[in-house]
């Protein structure tokens, strides 16, 4: 009996694992409309960017739950790896490694200034480059998760 439950977890695994990058994607999407919409934060071009490459995820992930296609891996990867990439050259930005002659908004809503700090050193551009490391983890180890648990099927 005990088989047979470790069988079912094993089996969920990466379904549960796609549900959370789905969680977390939403919860990114709120977070960045309530920052620009309610506390009426200025959206910066790369701020932009990242949001491009991160609230079509919170269309296509649940599609592949219901029922499970694992295949949506292969469609949010180019999403999170361009929010990925983004997100960290927005973190240099603002931490003054990226010169202002390569910085793409120093008109307008400069990309290297901060409106929010947390803890002093966590801040949007931060948030967002954990939020895409994190959906990279996820949808990784769901995809690894589902091969590992069809491998032992045949």
């Amino acid at each position: 009996m005990n088989n047979t439950k470790t069988a079912g977890v094993e089996n969920n695994k990466p379904w549960n694992l796609l549900f959370v990058a789905w969680v977390l994607a939403t919860s990114g999407t709120l977070i960045s409309l309530f920052f620009s919409e309610i506390v009426q934060l200025p959206v910066c071009v790369l701020c932009w960017y990242q949001r491009i490459a991160l609230y079509p995820l919170v269309i296509m992930l649940p599609l592949a739950l219901f029922p499970f296609d694992v295949s949506i891996i292969r469609y949010a990867n180019p999403l999170v790896i361009f929010g990925w990439f983004v997100a960290l050259f927005h973190v240099l930005v603002v931490a003054g490694i990226i010169p202002e002659a390569a910085q793409p908004c120093v008109l307008g809503v400069p990309c290297s200034e901060t409106h929010f700090n947390l803890l002093g050193f966590i801040n949007i551009p931060v948030m967002s480059l954990i939020a895409f490391s994190l959906l990279g983890l996820l949808l990784f180890l769901a995809k690894k998760s589902f091969i590992q648990t069809n491998n032992k099927n045949t």
